[in-house]
């Protein structure tokens, strides 16, 4: 789901009109059903400006943009993706993480820096390491960047329209180094550097064909990401499995893969006290399913438990380690295979008091 999307011109005309943030509202209000807060629609009219003003002087006029791109099953949302060609005609995408900070104070934290976001000083993860889990979990969810013998190459980088970095500044502080190297972060100084940087990925044009292949493409879970998440488990020697244990793991694979001839869906319950090992199968069951290419999803309705296994097994397994809640909006047949783990904590709808009243 994207709010947005069509070639550089055209982008920048609606920008040069004052009606991008119109449109890009009124497509959130059709997907949605709620209505943005002003301060959050002046704030795509602000930085929107900008990037429509770096396009226009990188001369990109057949490149195509899309707005607040929707990271498949999770609520966060791309600012700004251009598509094109570079000279050799390979194809490209790059990621613009838009920022209207103007300043920010160090964070004893290692991804961290501190600045003033919604009406007060907030810890938030440096916008280079942002950007950058972004694009990973493109290349491990999005098929245009993993499938086919030419997938679209990908980078990333951020753009803090109103930032004049001082050279102590925190936000390039020693410990962001290695992620500013591979995620540029341009401050309002730096506009001939970002035009370099986009004019060299992008230059050789035709857009339109990108932007299509990456609206048409499918989300899931790329072979990469399922051998990575597959061989961490396999490593992790406590969930080895033993006897009831085994059968049971492998009565489920049996079943899976009888659904699956038959295609027909099936619900299977696994039944145990606490300490009899329920969570070592249902982990056991998502390594090996991602091994044999199911698109096998993992989903818990606690949150420290998920964190903790973001922490175990890594990272770059969110795609495939998420909550009950994040499937209120999955399309149909979008997941081969969910693994439920402690499903009475299932609440019968997605709802909490955080959602709104047009969202139930």
């Amino acid at each position: 789901m994207r709010l947005y999307s069509g070639m550089s011109p055209e982008f920048v005309r609606d920008t040069v009109r004052n009606q991008i943030a119109d449109k890009l509202s009124v497509a959130f209000f059709s997907y949605y059903r709620y209505k943005l807060a002003p301060a959050e629609i002046n704030s795509w009219r602000n930085s929107l400006r900008a990037m429509a003003q770096v396009l226009e002087y990188s001369k990109l006029d057949d490149q195509g943009v899309i707005l607040e791109f929707q990271i498949p099953l999770t609520s966060k949302r791309i600012d700004c993706l251009v598509c094109g060609t570079d000279e050799s005609k390979a194809t490209r995408a790059v990621i613009v993480e838009l920022k209207q900070w103007d300043k920010c104070e160090p964070s004893n934290a290692n991804k961290l820096v501190r600045s003033w976001v919604g009406g007060r000083e907030r810890e938030l993860l440096h916008p280079s390491v942002q950007v950058g889990q972004y694009k990973q979990y493109l290349e491990d969810t999005h098929s245009a960047f993993y499938e086919g013998g030419t997938p679209i190459q990908i980078n990333a980088c951020c753009y803090l329209h109103n930032y004049y970095a001082s050279p102590e500044d925190p936000i390039r502080a020693t410990k962001f180094v290695d992620v500013l190297k591979d995620y540029p972060l341009f401050d309002a100084d730096a506009v001939d550097l970002l035009r370099e940087y986009l004019q060299l990925r992008l230059q050789g044009g035709h857009g339109r064909a990108v932007l299509d292949r990456i609206e048409s493409s499918k989300s899931r879970p790329s072979r990469k990401l399922m051998e990575n998440v597959a061989e961490a488990i396999k490593n992790q020697s406590p969930w080895v499995l033993l006897d009831e244990q085994l059968v049971v793991f492998e009565r489920i694979l049996a079943t899976v893969g009888s659904a699956k001839l038959a295609r027909r869906k099936q619900v299977i319950l696994v039944h145990g006290g606490p300490g009899t090992g329920k969570s070592v199968i249902a982990l056991n069951l998502l390594g090996e399913l991602l091994r044999r290419g199911y698109n096998a999803h993992y989903a818990t309705g606690s949150r420290a438990f998920t964190e903790t296994l973001w922490e175990v097994i890594g990272a770059r397994a969110r795609p495939v380690l998420r909550y009950f809640n994040s499937y209120g909006d999955a399309g149909f047949d979008s997941v081969d295979v969910l693994i439920c783990d402690e499903s009475h904590r299932i609440r019968e709808t997605s709802n909490s008091r955080f959602t709104r009243k047009e969202r139930r």
